[in-house]
């Protein structure tokens, strides 16, 4: 059976489809970077016309270029939330309406869960149990997995979650839009001349706060010739402690619950020094780690397609309810 799968929570179109047997088909993905680097940031309303404007041809090229008809389609995966309630919305009413017309299942999959999976795409999948850390745009957690859909809740942002500190620091050093990608490029011409804290690393437990990261880069840029090595010098310190406190908080993790496979994911989950540090304290911990291909860290229908398919089989639909959550914890999975 073949799984349609739909991503439209933010700034990125994404279609896949996905079979019980050949595993991933094919996948599109339509970024609107460059629309929204304009404003300095992600426009909600304009995001929200883009994916309507792209949706529906994207998957009809998808299809197109699977050889593929309407009919070949079981179900329709979508990305409820948590997202833009707008972007979400529209993925969600398309999804419904196609599902509707080709009497077949709509499946509501939480975007999180969609990244988490995405390791699963690889020809080496995890298998489980596992801790995986999710770090994205707007979430930063630390979860221990027993199964599709078997989740507990280690730790969690308590405030700024990681990609969004790296966008405001970005912000604050006067760098473009995407704001994380230029910091991390910006932080490749460094020199380790700061040393910014490692954040509720001194305490028990395993949340993490970067707010006061981001306070301290701009305390720190403000009382320096603020030339351009200046903010590279910044930028590295600020990528540093914001690896190291993950490496810190995920050791902290697989020594507590007892597991030696590590799972990280997200759109962060891309950043080169964020992988290498992760990577070495594994390895010293006997362990292994996972990370999906570069082009599953960010948003992208492949994960909903999947996430999607492990929803069906363990007989998960719904009803013809628009389902679409902003704010949706993983806890109500």
């Amino acid at each position: 059976m073949y799984i349609l799968g739909i991503e439209t929570s933010c700034d990125e179109t994404g279609v896949a489809i996905y079979h019980a047997q050949r595993g991933l088909c094919h996948h599109l993905l339509y970024s609107q970077i460059d629309m929204h680097s304009e404003y300095g940031g992600v426009v909600p309303e304009l995001a929200s016309r883009d994916h309507i404007r792209k949706l529906i041809p994207l998957i009809k090229q998808l299809l197109r270029e699977s050889d593929l008809v309407t009919a070949d389609i079981g179900a329709i995966a979508y990305t409820a939330g948590p997202g833009l309630m707008g972007a979400l919305l529209v993925g969600a009413a398309v999804a419904q309406s196609l599902a509707m017309a080709w009497q077949i299942p709509a499946i509501a999959v939480h975007h999180m869960e969609g990244h988490l999976l995405a390791p699963m795409l690889e020809e080496n999948p995890p298998e489980f149990p596992f801790v995986a850390l999710l770090i994205s745009g707007g979430h930063t957690l630390l979860i221990e997995v027993r199964g599709v859909g078997q989740y507990q809740l280690l730790g969690e942002s308590l405030d700024d979650a990681a990609g969004e500190a790296f966008d405001k620091t970005a912000k604050l050093l006067g760098l473009s839009y995407p704001g994380g990608v230029k910091l991390s490029e910006l932080a490749n011409q460094g020199r380790s001349r700061f040393r910014f804290p490692r954040p509720m690393t001194d305490r028990p437990g395993l949340d993490f706060s970067f707010s006061g990261l981001k306070t301290f880069a701009l305390t720190t840029f403000q009382k320096s010739d603020q030339t351009l090595q200046d903010k590279a010098d910044i930028a590295f310190a600020f990528q540093d402690a914001v690896a190291d406190t993950m490496v810190i908080k995920c050791r902290r993790a697989m020594q507590q619950t007892g597991l030696k496979r590590l799972v990280v994911a997200g759109g962060v989950s891309a950043n080169t020094q964020i992988r290498d540090q992760l990577t070495t304290m594994t390895e010293k911990e006997g362990g292994v780690i996972y990370f999906p291909r570069l082009e599953f860290c960010t948003d992208n229908g492949a994960m909903i397609a999947y996430a999607g398919y492990q929803r069906f089989i363990s007989g998960y639909t719904q009803g013809i309810e628009i389902f679409a959550r902003p704010r949706w914890p993983m806890s109500e999975l």
